[in-house]
């Protein structure tokens, strides 16, 4: 298969969020309870973001395959639109991709995203959570991340249209409101 074909059929499968590949790390290394790996990248707004910054604080950290495709805009979309629950309970939004800071921050400008983009190029991040697929894109899964910066829960399997709800029940079980 010509590499031509190979990004055609990973960037389709992209927009249609199809697994394309096992994660380079095994689930059961991120399980519950596993310390969530550190990372430091860039946003949006060309600030840096470790997960250290988060500290204390709950984090949903999701990573999705692109920036402005169908099935990423929904799920962002749907982030934005329930931020202010998440925020009141203390809950801290992180999205992950493999695009630059420039397509951050086109995407986010473009849909008022109002919560952190991050970009990681050189796709660390991703092969540490075990989301990079084989075309060098990340899957669309989701880790929650605790106070402890231990993951609480992941999720592998994630629809986009309801995956920001279907987050906020978790963490109504696992956090007491804020302030």
């Amino acid at each position: 298969m010509n590499l031509r074909l190979v990004s055609r059929i990973g960037a389709l499968a992209a927009l249609f969020a199809l697994p394309l590949a096992a994660p380079a790390v095994a689930a059961a290394e991120l399980a519950a309870g596993a310390p969530a790996p550190a990372f430091r990248l860039q946003d949006q707004h060309d600030a840096w973001i470790s997960l250290a910054d988060s500290k204390g604080k709950w984090v949903v950290l999701y990573f999705y395959p692109m920036d402005d495709t169908p099935g990423c805009t929904t799920e962002a979309c749907e982030f934005r639109d329930d931020i202010f629950a998440f925020r009141k309970l203390g809950v801290t939004v992180l999205g992950v991709s493999v695009q630059g800071v420039a397509s951050k921050k086109k995407f986010s400008e473009k849909h008022s995203l109002p919560f952190s983009l991050l970009a990681d190029t050189d796709k660390k991040v991703a092969k540490s959570y075990g989301v990079l697929n084989f075309i060098g894109i990340a899957n669309r899964e989701t880790f929650i991340i605790d106070p402890q910066g231990r993951v609480a829960k992941h999720y592998q399997s994630v629809n986009p249209k309801e995956h920001s709800k279907e987050l906020l029940a978790e963490l109504n079980r696992l956090v007491k409101p804020a302030g």
